[in-house]
């Protein structure tokens, strides 16, 4: 029996290290993100995230519009699936203020896709091309048009240009803005649309595969971390960051999606 003090003792400091070492201590965030791609890429950073002591909830929307609102006042912790311009955009638009962590997560190369023709020599007079609707993303259209020479658009206009930014239209082309979630099934009706990888993945193209014109890959749309600009200090802020940006996402993005997503680490 007077054993018993030093055996408690020793069980205590057994237990206090297998409690300091357990993820079960973990600090839990919900992350949001838009179905398809980001979602499988968060499936895959969860794990990961949980061994570093933080859990995730993953969180998924089919309107990503819905997502930075959601950050911003708190129902969400963090979220990945925008690109800079866009987080700028919805900032502006808004009155959000979420800020960027951790630098690049991903590129989803933005391309261009017909059922009716093979190349953009193709394209006829007048043919009806869909972009998103989004500003930025229909900047980023409208440049991707330019530099294959469908047309051309005012000098020195960035990503928030518009079809009023178009000066030269030889085709005389015609541009229709659309729900971007929309924009893959607008290819049964039009004669050429401009879809980012996430969508197009989702609806079954393959930009590798399927694509007639494809963006590079020194894009200035990779995708990022968002977080609450109060947050962005966070100890949970840096788990996350490294857990996306870790060998096993790089290895699982590399092999799910055949360069067609091009992790940006």
């Amino acid at each position: 029996m007077k054993y018993t003090p030093f055996i408690r003792g020793a069980l205590s400091a057994v237990m206090f290290s297998m409690l300091a070492a357990s993820p079960a201590l973990a600090e839990k965030i919900r992350l949001g993100v838009t179905s398809g791609p980001h979602a499988q890429i968060a499936e895959a950073i969860a794990p990961i995230a949980k061994a570093k002591g933080l859990e995730i909830e993953i969180v998924e929307f089919s309107d990503g519009a819905m997502i930075d609102p959601a950050t911003n006042d708190g129902d969400l912790d963090a979220n990945g699936f925008q690109h800079t311009p866009y987080l700028n955009q919805q900032n502006k638009d808004r009155g959000l203020n979420l800020v960027a962590v951790g630098g690049n997560t991903v590129l989803l190369p933005m391309a261009g896709y017909s059922h009716k023709f093979k190349a953009l020599a193709d394209l006829p007079e007048g043919a009806q091309i869909t972009i998103p609707n989004d500003p930025s993303n229909a900047g980023r259209a409208l440049k991707l048009l330019e530099k294959s020479g469908v047309l051309k658009l005012t000098p020195g206009v960035t990503f928030n240009a518009t079809e009023l930014d178009i000066v030269e239209n030889p085709k005389k082309v015609k541009i229709i803005p659309m729900e971007t979630a929309q924009l893959a099934r607008s290819l049964e009706d039009v004669d050429f649309s401009v879809i980012t990888s996430h969508f197009a993945l989702s609806a079954g193209l393959v930009p590798s595969r399927d694509a007639i014109l494809i963006e590079n890959q020194l894009s200035d749309y990779f995708c990022l971390i968002a977080v609450a600009e109060k947050n962005k200090d966070a100890p949970w802020v840096q788990t996350l960051i490294e857990s996306y940006k870790s060998p096993e996402v790089k290895a699982f993005i590399e092999q799910k999606f055949d360069g067609n997503i091009i992790a940006g680490w």
